[in-house]
């Protein structure tokens, strides 16, 4: 079983994965948020892009397991199942794309969304328009297309849901509850068309305790020391770093 494990990690080295996870977790812990968006281009790096969607899914499935049951009173279902709906539609389209687009590309684009998405969360832009059941299907949509490509489907979502006046713990129960919703299919979708194998799945159950060791430290070791404003700037800070790094790997490389 060690050597089977350690095979999986041969070509990147398990001691980088690790790091990446205890640090995607710390984010998640202090933030609450980018967990994803952190781990989505260095593991596309590290294990491939196909590979790499199922293992941020499963890590980030487990997570939503966890805390479905708590939040999902507060969701708003007339929201989220039209938008979870779309989603899941949109899947088979992205995931033929994640088999039909290079890693190069792949690495790309979900660096690009990171950093677009930093800079509007930096510059505090929100979404206006009304939440009609059509605008809802569209960013559903994207979202599913995108999730299932980059596994970065939260921008869009993330953007829309946060845009209303909803009180923080129906936001918290939308975002968590869509996210338990479509991942576990997409993994289903993404295993069952051969796109990636059970490798992914083992990486993430080899990771996941880690992710979750970074989450429970991140909550104890920055709880009270600062404000949350600076949580979130120093988690769009990383965020940023990451995408722009994304972008210009071979320039660095090179």
């Amino acid at each position: 079983m060690i050597p089977y494990i350690q095979s999986l990690f041969a070509e990147t080295g398990l001691w980088t994965a690790l790091g990446v996870t205890l640090v995607a977790g710390l984010m998640r812990g202090f933030a609450g948020f980018g967990s994803a968006m952190l781990m989505a281009p260095i593991f596309a790096i590290l294990f491939g892009s196909a590979e790499m969607v199922v293992t941020v899914v499963a890590i980030e499935l487990v997570v939503s397991l966890q805390l479905f049951p708590q939040v999902r009173r507060h969701a708003d279902w007339k929201v989220l199942t039209p938008m979870s709906i779309a989603a899941c539609l949109a899947m088979p389209a992205g995931v033929w794309l994640l088999a039909s687009v290079d890693k190069n590309t792949i690495v790309t684009s979900v660096s690009a969304v990171i950093v677009a998405f930093v800079m509007l969360m930096w510059t505090g832009w929100k979404y206006t328009g009304r939440r009609s059941t059509a605008a809802t299907v569209l960013v559903g949509a994207v979202s599913g297309a995108m999730m299932a490509t980059t596994s970065v489907g939260g921008p869009p979502v993330l953007l829309y849901l946060l845009s209303g006046n909803d009180p923080p713990q129906v936001n918290r129960a939308n975002i968590v509850t869509y996210y338990f919703l479509t991942q576990f299919l997409l993994i289903v979708i993404v295993l069952a068309t051969g796109v990636a194998g059970v490798d992914a799945l083992v990486r993430a159950f080899v990771l996941f305790p880690v992710m979750v060791l970074g989450a429970w430290a991140g909550g104890r070791l920055f709880h009270g020391l600062a404000s949350e404003r600076l949580y979130r700037n120093v988690a769009l800070t990383i965020l940023f770093l990451t995408g722009l790094f994304g972008l210009l790997r071979n320039w660095l490389v090179a």
